[in-house]
């Protein structure tokens, strides 16, 4: 039972080693395109310190004979002359060797910043190239964080193990070479005393990959509490709350498990490891033995005793390093495969064979039409059955209750999603028929939760459309339009002025924040306007001034304006009240509030607790649906 199951075991090693063994021409190819004059270096220096330490060991027996010479005859010059000379160059070949590792060195570093800046670069492309669906899963952040973690440094690594196995295999060769010489049992032993070792280092290569792979969530959420204590956005209800200990103390708990499990792998790598030092001393001594035996008996000289010292002791140790080196190899295979896998992932949402063309100018009729949509892993149905239609220049506004799907209908319409059943059309022509790039550009959009650049005023507004290049002119426009023309004029260098604490700028208010964004997005000047939330954060007169040039703003656009706020939808040319994942009515206002559904209700319901109240002013409360 014990030979079947170390029979499987070995089987099973032999078949994940060829599963990883394709990761390494790919790791290679990542490293040729990336630094091809630092691995030319590379290769060159690997050959010359590969043979030079033979040289050291073959000299080494030359100048101890010499020496026994000169120590016999000390009176014969040119003894003396010659072992110098055998100095001399024994501490040339020493000093060469060390000056060719501080060159290694160097060029290993250039390489592994290139390198990091080359797979940098392939990630970031990769995490804009994937679609939005990725970001909803758990296991999208998995391979991500395995990825960039385990993956980023491993194909240096990788080079660096084929060059020690390259420099150590040239070496091992000449040295098996004297070796043989002495005894051609010599090389099997040296051998098969580090094989002990090689196979330690096997099973607890697998072993920790299969223990990083076990807990790569439990490393993420460790991650995030020490984000969470260590984020500005959050600082604020941690004190107030008193959250601090609770995340520490998970925080603590996660970390705990991990360093537990651990140690707990690196103890028993310890213990195995001593058992094949053992091993391998063992051989080490014994050969040593014989080696000395053949000196006493006079078939040897102090010289020959020397390098074979020399070679035996050298040549296990290289022997096990560059077996270390291959385990290592398929250690780095195993992290590759997190690399390759994570660059492998394709966008579900892409462009067609043949893009049809978009038509030129004003923005035609959307359309979504008996569209069904769920998000990736979920089992409810965010949209079902769903059908709207949007004139070309009209503003209207969507509005219900939280969950209600109206958030859903942006990302559709931006095409970050595909639907499930149904379509969602331009003209009659499916967005899936178009271009993503085309579209997107007819398309701007204020998000509930926009992004804060900590960069200058005048970046975080050219984000808007960066490919245009907006002069100082349109830049203001484009503030004062959205109101936040004010808040600039108040920083210390205006439009220069940098933005947020990362990088010691100025801070705004949330209100002067989302103003901001409300300007990057009208200096995109496209045809569909979606704004989400737009006046959510803006106090009751930053929210009058910016309505009362709305419409003016929106002219010859069509708008799409999602709101909670009845100020807001009243200047809309039509209203569309979502719920449950559908349109439950749609009209002007006057044309709900006749209708008497859930529009109606809503309004009537805020109109009651303004009257009760000392205010006689227009509701400009939330639109609650519940």
């Amino acid at each position: 039972m014990e030979k079947a199951n170390r029979t499987t075991y070995l089987v099973e090693r032999f078949r994940k080693a060829r599963v990883q063994l394709p990761y390494l021409p790919w790791a290679l190819g990542l490293i040729w395109r990336a630094t091809r004059g630092w691995t030319l270096a590379w290769a060159a220096l690997v050959i010359v310190q590969g043979l030079l330490p033979v040289a050291v060991v073959l000299l080494t027996r030359t100048l101890v004979d010499s020496l026994v010479l000169t120590l016999q005859a000390p009176d014969d010059g040119p003894a003396l002359q010659q072992t110098l000379l055998w100095v001399a160059l024994m501490a040339g070949l020493l000093l060469l060797g060390e000056g060719l590792r501080g060159v290694a060195a160097w060029v290993r570093a250039a390489q592994a910043e290139w390198l990091r800046d080359h797979l940098d670069d392939l990630l970031h492309a990769q995490a804009i190239r994937l679609d939005l669906s990725y970001y909803e899963t758990a296991e999208y952040y998995d391979q991500l964080h395995r990825a960039r973690v385990d993956a980023l440094s491993r194909p240096q690594a990788l080079l660096e193990n084929l060059g020690h196995l390259a420099q150590n295999g040239l070496t091992l060769l000449a040295m098996a070479g004297v070796l043989w010489g002495y005894a051609p049992w010599l090389p099997l032993v040296l051998i098969g005393g580090a094989l002990p070792a090689l196979a330690v280092a096997a099973r607890f290569i697998v072993r920790f990959h299969r223990w990083r792979i076990r807990n790569t969530g439990n490393e993420r959420r460790a991650n995030y509490y020490d984000w969470l204590l260590t984020w500005d956005r959050a600082a604020a209800e941690l004190r107030l709350f008193d959250l601090g200990d609770s995340f520490r103390t998970a925080y603590r708990a996660v970390r705990g498990q991990l360093r537990g499990e651990r140690l707990q792998l690196a103890r028993q790598q310890m213990l195995a490891e001593l058992g094949a030092d053992a091993i391998a001393l063992l051989t080490m001594g014994l050969t040593i033995a014989w080696m000395v035996g053949r000196l006493a008996q006079g078939s040897a000289s102090l010289g020959d005793l020397a390098l074979f010292y020399q070679v035996f002791t050298q040549g296990q140790r290289l022997m096990r390093t560059a077996l270390g080196s291959v385990g290592e190899m398929y250690s780095n295979l195993l992290f590759l495969e997190n690399l390759h896998e994570f660059l492998a992932l394709r966008p579900k949402v892409t462009d067609p064979s043949r893009p049809a063309p978009l038509p030129p100018g004003a923005l035609g009729t959307l359309r979504l039409e008996k569209v069904s949509f769920r998000y990736p892993g979920s089992q409810r149905l965010a949209l079902e059955g769903f059908d709207l239609t949007i004139p070309a220049g009209q503003i209207a506004a969507i509005v219900g209750e939280n969950g209600a799907g109206k958030s859903t209908l942006i990302k559709l319409l931006c095409r970050f999603y595909d639907p499930e059943a149904g379509r969602v059309s331009l003209d009659g022509v499916d967005l899936r028929e178009l271009a993503l790039a085309d579209w997107r550009r007819r398309i701007t959009v204020l998000f509930q939760e926009p992004v804060h650049y900590h960069d200058t005023v005048a970046y975080n507004l050219s984000c808007g459309d960066l490919a245009a290049a907006p002069d100082a002119r349109a830049l203001a426009a484009a503030a004062r339009a959205a109101g936040a023309e004010g808040p600039i004029q108040r920083l210390p260098q205006g439009y220069a002025s940098v933005l947020g604490k990362w990088f010691g700028g100025a801070e705004l208010s949330v209100g002067e924040w989302q103003r901001l964004a409300l300007a990057r997005a009208f200096l995109r000047r496209s045809t569909l306007l979606i704004l989400d939330e737009p006046t959510s954060a803006m106090d009751s007169w930053a929210e009058a001034d910016w309505l009362a040039r709305f419409r003016a703003l929106a002219a010859g656009r069509t708008a799409i304006v999602i709101t909670h706020r009845f100020t807001t939808a009243l200047h809309a040319d039509v209203i569309h009240v979502m719920g449950q994942g559908c349109v439950l009515e749609s009209g002007s206002h006057a044309e709900l509030l006749a209708r008497g559904g859930r529009y109606a209700q809503s309004w009537a319901q805020q109109w009651r607790e303004v009257e009760g109240s000392s205010t006689r002013s227009t509701p400009s409360h939330r639109i609650d649906f519940s």
